[in-house]
C-alpha cells in the first residue's frame, strides 16, 4: 500500500523564514562581535582611545583625596573581557604616587572595604601609605566600611587613626594559604591517571592529584607563620599594643566595632564625615575640597560591552569542584578572611 503523507505548505514556508530571519540575526551579531574585535586589537597609536585612561585628580586649590579599597586586594583583576574590575592595585598605587608629589593634597581618606587579599599586594599597598606618610608629613586616616577585615585591616594599620562604622566588621588577623585538595580518589573514579614529572621531592607539594606529606605540610605551614609575625608585629607597632597581647587577641576571628575599640584596634566609631570631620578639626584643613579618587573606565571597549552577560557553559558535579578547587588558589598565601570572601 502507498502511504500518501500531505504536507502543510503555510507551516513549511513560516519555517523557512523563521531560519533565514535567524541567519540574519547570526551574521549581524557576528559582524558586531567582529568589528569590536577589530577596535580592540587596532594598534598602539590609539591603545588609550580603546583602553581609556582612569581618572585624573582634578581639585581647584587644596584638597584632602579619598582613595577606595573595595573588595580583594590583589592585583590585575578583570572580567571576561579583560576589563578592569572592583580594586585596582597599580593603579591605586600610582595615584598615591601622585598624591605624594601634588603640593595641593593636603590629606588622604583611605575607605577599606574588603575581606582582605594577597599578602603581597595587602604588605605593598600598607609601605605605599607609609612612604605618603613619611614623606609628606600629611594625615592617612582609615574608614572602614562594612567589612575591613585580615588585608584589610593590614592596609588600614597605616592610618594615623582608624575609623570603624559601627556595624563594621573587622579583625581577622591571621594568615590562610587556602584549602589545599586530593582529588586523586576522584580521578580514580573516573579511571583518569596522572603522572607528575619533577626534580627535587617538595617541587609538586600542593598538587591537587597527590596526597600532602608531613614534611610538605610543615613547609606550607613555615610560610604562612612567618607572613602571620610580619602581620601581628606589624599591628603591635602601629597600634602600639604589646606584641603578646596582639597574638592573644589575632587568632584569626572576627570582631565588631565595639569589640574593635575595646581592643584598641580601632581608635573611634563613627562614620565617613565623621572621620573628614575629625581630620579636618585636628590638622586645621578646614576649607579643603575633599576629593574622591576613583578607578572609572571610560574606553570604549568598555562602553561598548557595558552590560554584557557571559552564560556560564560549565556544569555538572565535577565542573563544580573543579571550580571550587580554581577559585580557592587565587593566592597561593594571603590575609584574607573565608568567611567574608
Amino acid at each position: 500500500m502507498t502511504e500518501i503523507r500531505e504536507y502543510d505548505m503555510g507551516a513549511l514556508e513560516k519555517n523557512k523564514n523563521n531560519t533565514k530571519r535567524l541567519r540574519k540575526n547570526l551574521i549581524i551579531f557576528g559582524c558586531v562581535l567582529a568589528g569590536i574585535i577589530v577596535l580592540a586589537l587596532i594598534g598602539s597609536s590609539i591603545k588609550n582611545a580603546i583602553w581609556g585612561e582612569a581618572q585624573d585628580i582634578s581639585a581647584t586649590g587644596p584638597y584632602i583625596a579619598t582613595i577606595y579599597v573595595e573588595g580583594t586586594i590583589a592585583a590585575g583583576q578583570t572580567d571576561t573581557f579583560g576589563l578592569p574590575i572592583g580594586y585596582q592595585h597599580n593603579w591605586t598605587l600610582d595615584k598615591i604616587n601622585e598624591l605624594m608629589e601634588d603640593p595641593d593634597n593636603r590629606g588622604l581618606l583611605l575607605f577599606v572595604d574588603s575581606p582582605g587579599g594577597g599578602v603581597y599586594e595587602s604588605d605593598e599597598l600598607y609601605l605605599k601609605l607609609k612612604d605618603y606618610k613619611d614623606t609628606t608629613e600629611r594625615p592617612v586616616y582609615a574608614v572602614m566600611g562594612s567589612m575591613a577585615a585580615s588585608g584589610g585591616y593590614y592596609i588600614s594599620a597605616a592610618a594615623d587613626k582608624i575609623v570603624a562604622n559601627r556595624n563594621t566588621w573587622t579583625g581577622s588577623i591571621g594568615v590562610t594559604i587556602g584549602t589545599l585538595y586530593d582529588i586523586s580518589a576522584l580521578l580514580e573514579k573516573y579511571g583518569v591517571k596522572t603522572v607528575t614529572i619533577t626534580a627535587g621531592s617538595n617541587k609538586a607539594m600542593g598538587s591537587s592529584v597527590e596526597p600532602l606529606t608531613t614534611e610538605q605540610q610543615e613547609i606550607f605551614q613555615s610560610l604562612v607563620d612567618d607572613a602571620y609575625e610580619q602581620f601581628t608585629g606589624i599591628v603591635s607597632e602601629e597600634r602600639e599594643i604589646e606584641l603578646d597581647d596582639v597574638k592573644k587577641l589575632a587568632d584569626g576571628r572576627i570582631y565588631t566595632a565595639e569589640q574593635a575599640l575595646e581592643l584598641k584596634l580601632v581608635d573611634f566609631i563613627g562614620t565617613f564625615d565623621d572621620a573628614r570631620d575629625e581630620m579636618m578639626e585636628e590638622y586645621d584643613l578646614y576649607g579643603c575640597q575633599v576629593i574622591d579618587v576613583v578607578y572609572k573606565d571610560n574606553s570604549l571597549w568598555g562602553s561598548l560591552l557595558n552590560g554584557v552577560n557571559i552564560p556560564d557553559l560549565k556544569g555538572g558535579d565535577v565542573s563544580a569542584i573543579l571550580n571550587k578547587i580554581e577559585g580557592d588558589s587565587r593566592f597561593p598565601i594571603r590575609y584574607e578572611c573565608e568567611l567574608l570572601r
